[in-house]
């Protein structure tokens, strides 16, 4: 670690900003290659051990995915802490509430991000190892149409790789992040492995089961509104390749099935980059310095980035700050498709660095989260065992369809009610003891007791049943963050973002909204989703001649803001994610998505990333 500004006073090989996926695996490829990294990381250094995370996540009265990490959420009154007094500001699920009241989504003293809508952007992220310590651990491929929607759907643009550049990294980062996964399950819609997973697929649950079931029911009738693509001649439920062990693996345990993936995984068989970053450190060629605020790149004259500036602070909401300033032959830029947007858009005087393309903080993309609940009416699914989620359905996210509406894939829950119902088993069981009825499964308010309540509840919890739906997002230049004129506590600008649902992708939800009607009936489960009133991601979509309410959840997948191209006119970096105007700068991370897609981009970073080490320590650090 480096504790103090001295400590930082020399020409690195490489500086990085951010420690998380992209960041831990691209210090770990250069330290390993003997070259002399420095890591600027935002948030505090990695801890020893996950008790005081754990501990933090116990004692939460909210149990939101941000709850075991710093910052704190509250300040000492009860209320959301102000953005303008934390020096690692963050946003939280909590902001993400209607006007006027707890949690404002459009109060910038309520929430980091200074949101103007017409809707929130609802994914958030954290400070600390790159906010990616609260992921799931999906791992998937994208599909080779993915790479050529331009090309292949006159849709958008193709990227300037393809599925065969990137195969062989996908197999590399499936090594390092330790996927469970079946190459058979997993070869559909063009994707071909030339290696095997490291891990078996984890075993599907009962709910997997009864989903297969469902969807072995349905006929091509029911099936044609989807237009799937021909080479699917049956909807399949495939297991999902997660960063989680399903045996022993590079010294950590098995998954126990603690169904608390997200926030936290207790006994550590999820994959996170603190891990790589552990592995980096231990080279001897990297060194970290946390509660570092990268706040400036510096244009040198010939074009180069020529340093950092940056803010160290001691405490979260202190004003204890030292500044300072890293020089480096390369620099690389890894702190999220939000704080990489930001950073290059601060820098300069504020007139932008690497935007000659004025594409910066443009095309922000997400996957809208469709999700649904309901009770199975007649056989019991068993939810709250086993990981958060092992299955899904992904033959749906590629077909000729695509040149009209979004695609979707479909994810498949394990942990009952839980977040729907905003605490469960808690909030089904304070319904039936105290005759409520906020999970609208307790109409007559009966109050119970004894026998009576063990048996209702038994019922309930061994039949609840979630699922969620991830819809292809258009890259819209609208969708962008820009710079607030609300500041951090460190006195910086705040990403201001500016979102909204094309067309396109509002279409792909009104085939998800049928599917979801489909897969209900064929289940026989009794539909309990309920949008609450003031909800501002709720918007009306026409479905077959029908007005439906409809609203989304965010997936945690920023995507987007200075993608990657094959021309500086249209695009900021280039296919290795080197900056076209200032060619010792490297732009890493989803930020350089060029378009969605329907899979969780964790594994294309981390594939992204290892082919740009692999260029630098070969091609330009030689």
């Amino acid at each position: 670690m480096a504790d103090s500004i001295s400590d930082l006073n020399q020409e690195w090989d490489v500086v990085i900003v951010g420690s998380g996926f992209a960041g831990a695996l691209i210090a770990h490829a250069l330290g390993k290659a003997r070259k002399n990294v420095l890591v600027l990381e935002a948030g505090p250094r990695v801890p020893t051990n996950i008790n005081d995370d754990m501990e933090r996540f116990y004692t939460a009265s909210a149990k939101v995915p941000e709850s075991p990490y710093t910052p704190t959420l509250f300040d000492e009154g009860g209320r959301l802490s102000d953005p303008t007094k934390v020096n690692d500001g963050r946003p939280t699920v909590l902001s993400l509430n209607p006007k006027g009241g707890f949690g404002d989504w459009t109060d910038t003293t309520q929430s980091y991000l200074h949101q103007i809508g017409p809707f929130p952007f609802s994914s958030t992220y954290e400070r600390a190892a790159g906010g990616t310590a609260h992921w799931l651990g999906t791992s998937l491929r994208l599909v080779p149409n993915d790479f050529k929607m331009k090309s292949k759907y006159g849709q958008f643009v193709d990227w300037p790789v393809d599925y065969e550049k990137l195969e062989p990294f996908y197999c590399s980062a499936e090594a390092e992040l330790g996927v469970s996964a079946d190459v058979a399950d997993q070869e559909f819609l063009g994707i071909k492995f030339s290696k095997p997973y490291p891990m078996p697929k984890i075993p599907p649950s009962t709910t997997d089961k009864a989903v297969s079931d469902a969807v072995d029911k349905m006929t091509d009738d029911d099936v044609k509104f989807l237009e799937k693509d021909d080479s699917i001649k049956k909807i399949a439920v495939r297991s999902l390749p997660a960063a989680r062990n399903s045996q022993p693996y590079r010294n950590r345990r098995a998954c126990a099935g603690n169904t608390n993936c997200i926030p936290i995984c207790p006994i550590q068989a999820k994959y996170d980059p603190t891990i790589t970053l552990n592995d980096a450190l231990d080279t001897g060629f990297v060194k970290m310095s946390d509660r570092t605020v990268a706040s400036d790149i510096v244009v040198g004259e010939n074009g180069n980035i020529s340093q950092i500036n940056f803010i160290k602070y001691r405490s979260d909401r202190g004003p204890e700050q030292e500044k300072g300033s890293v020089r480096g032959k390369l620099y690389v830029i890894a702190a999220n498709a939000i704080e990489t947007a930001r950073l290059l858009l601060m820098s300069r005087n504020g007139d932008g660095v690497a935007n000659s393309s004025d594409m910066v903080g443009r095309h922000l993309m997400d996957h809208p989260y469709l999700v649904a609940w309901g009770m199975s009416e007649n056989r019991a699914l068993f939810p709250y065992r086993g990981p958060l989620i092992t299955s899904g359905i992904g033959d749906l996210c590629d077909g000729a369809f695509r040149r009209e509406r979004a695609a979707f894939r479909v994810d498949i829950g394990n942990e009952g009610w839980n977040f729907v119902a905003k605490g469960d088993p808690n909030t089904t069981t304070l319904d039936f003891i105290n005759g409520m009825n906020q999970t609208r499964v307790n109409a007559p308010g009966e109050a119970l007791l004894g026998k009576a309540l063990m048996e209702r509840l038994n019922k309930q919890f061994t039949h609840q049943f979630r699922c969620g739906f991830l819809v292809e997002q258009s890259p819209d230049p609208g969708n962008r963050v820009t710079l607030s004129e609300f500041k951090d506590g460190l006195g910086l600008r705040r990403p201001k973002i500016s979102y909204d649902l094309s067309d396109y992708t509002r279409k792909g939800f009104a085939a998800a909204y049928k599917m979801k009607n489909l897969l209900f009936a064929k289940m026989g489960v009794t539909e309990f989703t309920s949008i609450n009133e003031g909800d501002p991601s709720m918007f009306v979509q026409d479905i077959d001649g029908r007005k439906v309410q409809l609203n989304f959840m965010g997936a945690g997948h920023l995507m987007g803001t200075y993608r990657m191209g094959s021309s500086k006119s249209d695009s900021v970096v280039d296919e290795m994610q080197c900056s076209w105007d200032h060619r010792n700068l490297y732009l890493v991370g989803s930020g350089t998505f060029p378009t969605g897609s329907t899979p969780n981009p964790t594994l294309t970073i981390a594939a992204l990333s290892l082919r740009t080490a692999d260029h630098i320590i070969n091609n330009v650090l030689r």
